[in-house]
Order: C-alpha cells, then sequence, then structure tokens
C-alpha cells in the first residue's frame, strides 16, 4: 500500500514528498511529463519559501544556484532596454545576502532568491530520489480516482500499461489543469482571464551584453507594449514576458518582433520556447474531498505578479506535510486534516485579491510621452516614476506575504484574533496565535527556527515558567514536544510552535497544557482552554 500519493512533481509537489519523506511518511511522487518542461515558468522563491527549505536542509543549495552570485537583483524600468530609465529598484546579489551584510536587521535569516524553476526544480527532484521511502516516477500519468472509507484507490498508467496503487491518502499537486481536481468535480472561482501573455525563451549572449552594461534581473520596457525582460543565468538566457489584453488573440503576435520592441533593437538570438497563456485568479472551490487533497496551482491559479502562486504552493505543502505525517503516526486524529482547507483556502482567496489589486496598477495606462526627447519626455517619465515608486516595492519586497499570511481562525489555534485582511506588503513583526514564529537571531549567531523540533516545540521566556505538566502531558499524548529555554526573546512566558513554525498558542502558568495539546491537534479538549 502507498501512504501517500502526490500526483505532480513540480515545486509543491516535490516540497510535499521531501517534508513527509524526512518525517518518516512512505510516499509516492507520479509525473505525467517524462522529462521537466524548458519554460523557465516562476523567477523567484520567497522568503519563506528559503526559510521552509532551510527546514528540509536545501536552502544553501537552492542559494547556490540561478543568477551567478555577484549577479545583482534589481529592477529597472525603461522605455527599452537600450532605452531611457524611468525609475529602478536596487536590490542585493546573492553574494551580498549570503555574506549577511545587514542581517541583524533582516525579518529572515533566508531573505529571498532569484532563481529560476529551470535550477529550482533539478535541485528538489535530486534531493527528493535521495530520500529512503520516497519514490518518484516519470512518465506516469493518472487515470482514475475512486475513494472508499478506509482508502483511495488510485488508477496510474506508465508506458500503456495500466495498474491500480492503493493508498491512504492522495494529493494533487498537478498544476492548473489537475487531472485530481477535475475526478473530484471541483471547480475553480474566480476571474477567468486578468491578461493574456506570449513568453519567450531566448538564448542571446548579445543580449547579456547589453544588460552588462547596467545589470539587473528584470528590466520592465513600456515600447508598443508593456514586457518585462528576465535575466535566467545572468548570461545568455532570457525570458520576454508581453502583456495584453484579457481580450487579445495572441497567436497572431510574432515573438521576434515583441522581443525587438522589449531590447529597442535587433539582436541575435535563439528562441528556445515560446508559451502563450493567460493570467488568471482563481481560487478552487475546496481544497479536499474526503481523502484527497489539493495544492499549489491545482488550489489556486494567480496572475505571476513575484513568482505567488508557487509560493504559496510551497506553504501549501508545508501545512499539509506535518499533518498528514501527525495522523500517519498516531499522535494526532484524522479529525486534525480538516483544518487544512480552513487554514489554506482563506489565504489562497485574500492573495488572489491582493495578487489581482496589485496586476491592475502594475499593468495601468502609461503615457506614450515617456518616449519623447527633451522636457516633455522628462516630465512624463518623472510623472510615470513617481507612480512607480508606490506600487512596485512591495512588489519585490512583499513581507506580508512571506510573513504576514496566518491561521488565527484556525480550530488548531489557541487564542487566534479576527486580524484584518492579509495585504502584500504589511505585517506585524510579533508573536501573535496563528502566525509564524517572528524570527530572532540567538546568541550562538543561529536563528530561532533552527532550534525548532521537529514537532511542536514550547519556547521558555520565562525560566520561572514550569514546563513539566507540558511534557507529562505531550507524553501522554503521544505528541512530539521539544522545549527552548529562550529568556526574553518573546513577549510570553510560553509559545507553542507548530511543526510547520506557526504559533500555535501563547501565555502563561495559567494554561492547561493538556486542553491545549488537544485543541491544537486536533482532539476535542476535555474543558474550555
Amino acid at each position: 500500500m502507498t501512504e501517500i500519493l502526490i500526483v505532480g512533481a513540480g515545486p509543491a509537489g516535490l516540497t510535499l514528498a521531501i517534508d513527509l519523506a524526512q518525517r518518516g511518511v512512505a510516499c509516492r511522487v507520479v509525473e505525467a511529463t517524462g522529462e521537466r518542461p524548458v519554460n523557465p515558468r516562476c523567477n523567484t522563491t520567497s522568503a519563506r519559501s528559503m526559510e521552509i527549505f532551510r527546514r528540509l536542509g536545501l536552502a544553501d543549495e537552492i542559494r547556490r544556484a540561478g543568477l551567478p552570485a555577484d549577479y545583482p537583483t534589481s529592477i529597472q524600468y525603461r522605455t527599452t532596454l537600450t532605452g531611457e530609465e524611468i525609475f529602478r529598484i536596487d536590490l542585493p546579489s546573492a553574494h551580498d545576502v549570503l555574506a549577511g551584510e545587514g542581517r541583524e536587521d533582516w525579518p529572515t535569516p533566508e531573505p529571498q532568491h532569484r532563481i529560476s524553476q529551470l535550477y529550482l526544480e533539478p535541485i528538489l527532484e535530486q534531493h527528493a530520489r535521495r530520500l529512503p521511502g520516497l519514490t518518484l516516477e516519470r512518465g506516469t500519468r493518472l487515470v482514475e480516482l475512486r475513494q472508499h472509507n478506509d482508502h483511495v484507490e488510485a488508477v496510474v498508467e506508465t508506458a500503456g500499461k495500466q495498474r491500480t496503487l492503493r493508498c491512504a491518502y492522495v494529493v494533487g499537486c498537478d498544476g492548473a489543469h489537475s487531472t485530481v481536481r477535475r475526478q473530484l468535480g471541483i471547480r475553480y472561482e474566480g476571474v477567468d482571464a486578468i491578461q493574456r501573455f506570449v513568453s519567450t525563451f531566448v538564448r542571446s549572449p548579445e543580449l547579456g551584453r547589453l544588460a552588462a552594461r547596467d545589470r539587473a534581473w528584470t528590466y520592465w520596457t513600456y515600447g508598443r507594449r508593456i514586457a518585462s525582460l528576465i535575466a535566467i543565468d545572468g548570461e545568455e538566457l532570457w525570458l520576454n514576458h508581453v502583456a495584453f489584453a484579457p481580450g487579445h488573440d495572441t497567436e497572431g503576435e510574432d515573438p521576434e518582433q515583441l522581443l525587438r520592441e522589449s531590447v529597442g533593437e535587433d539582436v541575435e538570438h535563439e528562441v528556445l520556447g515560446v508559451v502563450r497563456w493567460t493570467g488568471r485568479r482563481l481560487v478552487a472551490q475546496r481544497y479536499r474531498a474526503g481523502r484527497v487533497f489539493l495544492a499549489g496551482d491545482a488550489a489556486h491559479i494567480w496572475i505571476p505578479v513575484g513568482g505567488f502562486g508557487m509560493n504559496a504552493g510551497i506553504q501549501d505543502a508545508a501545512t499539509l506535510g506535518w499533518m498528514l505525517a501527525a495522523v500517519h503516526h498516531g499522535w494526532a486524529p484524522p479529525e486534525l486534516l480538516d483544518a487544512y482547507e480552513v487554514e489554506r483556502k482563506p489565504v489562497g482567496e485574500q492573495f488572489a485579491a491582493a495578487v489581482g489589486a496589485q496586476a491592475r496598477t502594475s499593468f495601468a495606462d502609461v503615457s506614450p510621452d515617456i518616449h519623447l526627447a527633451g522636457p516633455e519626455g522628462e516630465r512624463a517619465r518623472a510623472e510615470f516614476a513617481g507612480r512607480l515608486a508606490v506600487t512596485e516595492p512591495r512588489r519585490y519586497s512583499p513581507d506580508g506575504f512571506s510573513f504576514g499570511y496566518h491561521y488565527a481562525r484556525s480550530p488548531l489555534v489557541v487564542g487566534g484574533e479576527d486580524p484584518a485582511e492579509i495585504t502584500m506588503g504589511d505585517y506585524q513583526d510579533c508573536a501573535r496565535p496563528g502566525f509564524r514564529l517572528p524570527h530572532t537571531w540567538l546568541d550562538d549567531g543561529r536563528p530561532v527556527f533552527d532550534v525548532l523540533g521537529p514537532g511542536f516545540t514550547l519556547l521558555r521566556g520565562d525560566p520561572n515558567a514550569g514546563v513539566t505538566p507540558w511534557t507529562l502531558a505531550a507524553r501522554d499524548l503521544g505528541i512530539p514536544l521539544t522545549v527552548v529555554d529562550l529568556p526574553g526573546r518573546y513577549p510570553a512566558a510560553l509559545l507553542l510552535v507548530r511543526p510547520d513554525q506557526h504559533v500555535a498558542w501563547l501565555g502563561g502558568a495559567d494554561a492547561r497544557p493538556g486542553d491545549v495539546l488537544h485543541t491544537v491537534t486536533g482532539r476535542v479538549p476535555a474543558h474550555q482552554v
């Protein structure tokens, strides 16, 4: 019997598989495509995703991949690549991040990293293939799901031959055209078309030489159309995204002409791939049906503003992973899994709205006067720069997305308040039930995340607070609990942190540990907590 079947070997599916395997849960990943696609797709791994990868032991390897270490991750806004500069956001290289300059002020030990999925996915897959208990099959597609009370039968096909896998649970991480979602009869809800795009992946050393005059990770250009020219390897590989109105037929658009408009002149290049696609804002009606779950693009599709879709899928995986492991190992009941949709679907809905709003402001009307010479053109560019200064920084430093999403309304959280809607750029850097534990550096130079246990962790901020009742209650319930002394770090005598690094409860010596632990693991508490 396969304990967990994961359909789809993208970032969400591979992250979930690695997390489960490291927690001692056997799992199988099936992926319909025999090889990874060549389209670079997402090009940013968020700070929160990097924290998750740090927990999985992958952050350093990921940070060494992608752009060259000394390549700036800056954003430039120009009339064309070879034309006039309008606005810029200067951001550090991976080398500067690893050197730790200013790290004492960071809200995280793992700032975001610019890396194409072309480089991220092989790292995840290679790591997954080395883990015991994890099987990965490429060229195997899901044909049918049959649910039963105590298991799921998954019919899969490899090289024309079908077989049936008996699974405890199935997770659909198989993207926007998810077979799992269709098998469940779950529809998307939202806006079906926000923008249309033509994305052209090219190899062009000449383009690299032009960019080397003033290097940036992304060049936004405003020729005949709005486009973003993205450095994939910092040298010869580039991705040219061009946006069109939602009703525009992109089939007649010439990728060669679109590249010429972005650059401002002809450059020698080789087209490696062209994708014509639609940016949407859709969230699945449900994230679960019986023993089958949805994660990643199978659960939500957002217009690609800042790579939020892929990173939200990695967050989905981090949440679902510990829950499935807890049920598998028997220290939480199956009812715990009801909280997955309760926690993740509101995050998907709120960020779908935020990302859609960001897209509308980012693709606002641009005056053609920015292309004029002389004072009139300078005035138009200055006016546009003023608007960009308001709308763009939050997109490229989206702290609210990384650190402000929460599960305050979750049945697994004790004392969670009803906070304001999640925003992309803002968050409160304080310990609150349901929120990610705020980062702090310890005296030995390690971040607090490095001392958290694989199960629940009780952080003791007051040396006089008794922890024996907690350890005894955890032992009686079979819940893995690590106790860590951190005097004065957080504004509470005790904080209980979940396996996914979110605060489950905070308080003092008057708590009833047994009731709290019952609640945070999905059991019905004996008394009011």
